[in-house]
């Protein structure tokens, strides 16, 4: 059962089951908080209106976590999630990444439109 104690290690370590902290400067938040939104906008050019896009940023075991997720009209949501290296944050985060992040979830959200939808909808004009 020592598995399922928070505080599961080696004797007399309190603090075995929590993550390590991992600071970040202010100027490593600000990049972050600039490469989701983004990541975001650029999402939501992708698509069309309907789609709700939002962002989420919190710390894990691994440090920094950025999550953006669309939520289409109809059919699930789609997410993608990364943790940034500390010293990408510093140098910069890829544009062409983010490109490919956003792409992908415009991707994915209108594949769960269309999958939601089906193959019976009749072309309204030809």
């Amino acid at each position: 059962m020592n598995g399922n104690n928070p505080y599961a290690g080696a004797p007399g370590v309190v603090d075995a089951g929590r993550p390590e902290e991992v600071d970040l400067s202010i100027e490593q938040k600000d990049a972050l908080r600039r490469a989701v939104a983004g990541i975001v906008s650029r999402t939501e050019s992708y698509l069309p209106d309907g789609y709700a896009v939002g962002s989420e940023l919190s710390y894990g075991t691994e440090g920094p976590q950025a999550t953006v997720a669309v939520r289409p009209p109809v059919g699930h949501a789609v997410s993608a999630g990364f943790t940034p290296d500390l010293d990408d944050l510093e140098a910069g985060l890829d544009e062409t990444d983010h490109g490919e992040v956003a792409r992908g979830l415009a991707a994915s959200a209108a594949a769960q439109v269309m999958n939601a939808v089906g193959d019976d909808i009749e072309p309204t004009a030809r």
